[in-house]
């Protein structure tokens, strides 16, 4: 079975008419100007995990007041909630192992994507329309986060309708990286990335369809978790999940540091941690460990930088040196195919043969959305919908209303062989993304790398964003560490390990 005429039609556009706007937008562009980045972290508590930090102040060694002096956005309500905290630890006869166990996060500062509901602050997905929408109450995992004690400062920026790897929208603007502010910080959780490797805030949450928690770490320089399907509630987010999306996406924990990956996940988890092993111990010397050094060379995609094929060559000889295991390098054939697995299986409808809502009609947001039209406006600047939401919105409109059986196949195989290969103690190394932090608009035309990420939500296993220092250009390099199906815990004690053995986490003023 091969692609039919049509389809390889269709692949040959999707290839040649991004390269050739490229070409012109890098000659119509700027030259590279010296980069700026923000300045060193003057607080030390920004620079402690929210593990250290909680710690801290159940101990009275720091008020969780004193946390608070530059907060704007949801000061009055983080004022309270941290006076509570702080009264709760001064009445508290039981003393710090009570506290710790009832609230693990108790004064820990944390920051929330916009897209989630926040009771009180916005809810808008990016949508200029939304822009008066408030959460009248908490998304699940938010819920539980409050409840283990972490106090939030506010909502995050997101790319339009969360289905975009820039953050970038008409209502809020675009957010840049603290690493090289002419850069971006990915999407659709980039305002989580952002502020998170900036040192603005501690922990956060993010969701993930396509790479949306695992990409901005990756290009903030952070730790993210993408977990197994089904393991944190996805619900009182906006937009919502339609068709066959929710089994594809997740939302999880991004944070500084790897020790807060596993304690978020079990609180965000709620319940259903018990599904995943994640008291369990794990020895890194009796896992079989694998690497994937690109997806095969579609067409498609750009070639990895080499500085992400070197990092992902010492992390694989930094674990043979130091665990005496052997790290294999296997290739998977169907990986070539990533994007368009992931583009066909996002637009399958559920198993009562519903579809996913169009999306034109989010964007409408009630009304009516001419893309065409909007193009259009674009071009004269009248439009309230960015480019990217318009392209989308464009391509969505061009697709078939049946699926590709090849793709279906390789999706198929894939999986299989996949599974196959790591089981139960399995770990596979892969690239987080070919390209260092872009520039600001160039995903526009390379919007099929999104394939690096996105293929492992369809996949629906769990993944570890890692950093692993910064490249030449002072950029952050790193790898995604990926495991069978509710073996969570495997990537999560990966992650401890290249923190260890790479330093992790980079203050972007010291680099």
């Amino acid at each position: 079975m091969a692609l039919t005429i049509r389809e390889r039609v269709r692949c040959f556009l999707l290839v040649l008419v991004p390269r050739l706007f490229l070409a012109l937008f890098r000659l119509v562009s700027p030259g590279t100007k010296r980069p700026k980045h923000l300045p060193p972290i003057r607080n030390p508590l920004l620079t402690l995990s929210a593990v250290q930090l909680a710690e801290k102040i159940r101990r009275r060694e720091v008020s969780t007041c004193f946390m608070y002096p530059v907060l704007s956005f949801r000061f009055s309500f983080a004022i309270q909630e941290a006076a509570r905290a702080d009264k709760l630890i001064e009445e508290e006869n039981g003393g710090e192992e009570v506290l710790r166990n009832r609230f693990p996060l108790l004064g820990v500062p944390l920051s929330v994507k916009e897209s989630f509901a926040l009771q009180g602050m916005p809810n808008s997905g990016g949508l200029k329309s939304r822009g008066k929408v408030l959460a009248s109450v908490d998304a699940p995992p938010v819920a539980l986060l409050k409840r283990a004690g972490a106090i939030p400062l506010g909502v995050t920026n997101t790319s339009e309708l969360c289905m975009w790897m820039e953050s970038s929208n008409y209502l809020y603007g675009i957010t840049s990286n603290p690493y090289d502010l002419e850069r971006m910080c990915g999407g659709s959780s980039g305002g989580e990335g952002s502020i998170i490797g900036g040192g603005a805030s501690v922990i956060g949450i993010g969701s993930d369809i396509g790479g949306s928690i695992r990409m901005p770490c990756f290009f903030n320089g952070i730790f993210g978790h993408k977990p197994s399907k089904d393991v944190v509630s996805n619900d009182g987010q906006f937009p919502s999940c339609t068709g066959l999306q929710n089994d594809y996406s997740g939302s999880g924990p991004m944070c500084r540091y790897a020790e807060d990956l596993l304690p978020l996940l079990k609180i965000m988890a709620g319940p259903t941690a018990d599904q995943l092993s994640i008291s369990e111990e794990v020895d890194l010397k009796k896992l079989r460990f694998f690497t994937v050094v690109d997806d095969g060379g579609s067409p498609l995609t750009s070639p990895v930088d080499n500085q992400l094929i070197q990092a992902q060559k010492m992390v694989a000889a930094r674990l043979e040196a130091d665990l005496g295991v052997t790290v294999k390098e296997v290739s998977f054939p169907q990986l070539k195919y990533s994007f368009q697995i992931w583009d066909t299986f996002l637009a399958l409808p559920d198993k009562d043969g519903q579809p996913p809502q169009p999306f034109v009609e989010l964007m409408a947001d009630g009304g009516s959305v001419w893309p065409f039209w909007e193009l259009i406006k674009r071009i004269f600047g009248r439009s309230e919908h960015t480019v990217a939401a318009i392209g989308l919105a464009l391509m969505g409109s061009s697709h078939s209303s049946k699926p590709s059986q090849f793709i279906l196949k390789q999706m198929e195989e894939l999986q299989k062989e996949m599974e196959d290969l790591l089981g139960t103690d399995g770990v596979l190394l892969y690239p987080s993304h070919p390209l260092l932090a872009p520039k600001h608009h160039h995903p526009l035309f390379t919007p099929y790398n999104i394939g690096y990420t996105g293929i492992l939500n369809i996949l629906g296993m769990p993944v570890t964003q890692c950093p692993l220092g910064l490249s030449k250009e002072r950029l952050p390099l790193g790898v995604q560490v990926v495991a069978g199906k509710l073996q969570d815990h495997l990537p999560l004690a990966v992650a401890l390990y290249l923190e260890k053995a790479f330093g992790g986490w980079v203050d972007p003023g010291m680099a």
